[in-house]
């Protein structure tokens, strides 16, 4: 069993951090893998993938990580040759679930991790299973909540404030020794 967790990572923060490793705890996964998204179909990004995939590495020394080609999820797990993946999620994305492109086919090819932090409230979940023709896939975890975005550390970074405590210390070396997000305007761009 694999763990696959996606995103942009733009910057990656000591949230994405918390829910790949309460995950390993809860599922005792053979392999994980962090998939950098290059051309993210659902968000806009700052940096190029090449240097996201440099900071996802530094955020998760311990993982594989690798550049994720396709806009899409289901698209990914499709190309993917991976024997029962679990695509972690937070309980957040996964209320936008249904919006995705072939939610039944991502089910269809993987499990869903959906990490909850306590307090969350279930009928917001509870609504998405039951538009799921396979809600069995869905598998919940707790996890205490970080309250950390990366938008925000992109506008502490331009605004010269202190992202210690965000990132894990090697992604904010990174951000420093690179200049990274420095010329941040809030408006990203496509790539």
């Amino acid at each position: 069993m694999i763990g696959l967790l996606g995103g942009t990572f733009d910057p990656p923060h000591l949230g994405h951090v918390a829910l790949a490793r309460a995950a390993k705890d809860r599922f005792g996964f053979d392999g994980f893998l962090v998939l950098v998204a290059v051309r993210p179909g659902h968000k806009d990004v700052e940096l190029d993938a090449e240097t996201r995939l440099e900071l996802a590495r530094a955020a998760f020394p311990e993982d594989v990580v690798e550049r994720d080609e396709h806009e899409r999820t289901v698209d990914t797990l499709r190309d993917g040759h991976w024997d029962d993946p679990v695509f972690v999620i937070g309980a957040d994305e996964f209320c936008d679930f249904p919006t995705w492109k072939d939610p039944e086919g991502v089910l269809d090819q993987a499990r869903l991790a959906v990490a909850t932090r306590p307090g969350y409230p279930r009928e917001r979940l509870d609504n998405v299973l039951v538009q799921l023709a396979r809600p069995e896939r869905v598998l919940f975890f707790e996890i205490e909540p970080v309250d950390i975005s990366s938008r925000d550390i992109r506008d502490r970074v331009k605004r010269g404030e202190d992202i210690n405590g965000l990132v894990p210390p090697a992604v904010a070396r990174l951000i420093s020794e690179q200049g990274l997000y420095r010329g941040y305007t809030g408006v990203k761009e496509r790539i």
